[in-house]
């Protein structure tokens, strides 16, 4: 019998509980994300059917996002790293990042975003963040929130592509 989805499994462990919500969404994705991507080839990591952005950049993208939406939730500004990081992404799949690489930094970041779930207090959900060099209006709460959603946005499309390129149509 499966294991049932994680926001079924119960509370996550040192998490509040208005935060556990964002770190069921954040296990959950990383649970389905390495599940569709077990055994993709190089080309099939890196295929962009009909143009769609591939597997491969999705899988860079996702922790580059976590950690810049989580740097404007601790009220800081992205460094130069992180900028270089978005650039990269413009440019996925030159050279090709093997897909080991790819989920062990997708490990890592979720790591990371779990262990700043943790570390929030509750009382701070509605403090007012600045976004970007803008400084668009945001929220603590709103932008752990976004992290989460974000990703499972992301893991829909990993699915969906993974599924398309390697011709199947299985459950995963």
């Amino acid at each position: 019998m499966a294991e049932p989805e994680v926001w079924m499994r119960g509370p996550v462990a040192g998490v509040p509980p208005l935060l556990m919500p964002a770190a069921h969404a954040l296990l959950g994705a990383l649970e389905d994300i390495e599940a569709a991507v077990a055994g993709l080839t190089p080309d099939k990591l890196w295929a962009r059917p009909g143009g769609a952005a591939s597997v491969g950049f999705h899988l860079l993208h996702v922790p580059g996002s976590m950690d810049r939406l989580l740097t404007y939730a601790r009220g800081e500004m992205l460094d130069d790293a992180q900028r270089a990081a978005l650039e990269a992404e413009k440019t996925a799949g030159e050279p090709r990042i093997a897909l080991e690489v790819l989920l062990a930094n997708l490990r890592a970041a979720t790591d990371r975003a779990l262990a700043q779930i943790r570390a929030t207090p509750e009382s701070d959900l509605l403090a007012h963040r600045g976004v970007g060099r803008a400084q668009l209006p945001s929220n603590v709460l709103g932008l752990i929130f976004h992290t989460a959603e974000h990703t499972q946005r992301h893991t829909g499309q990993i699915i969906t592509t993974a599924r398309i390129v390697r011709g199947t149509s299985d459950s995963r």
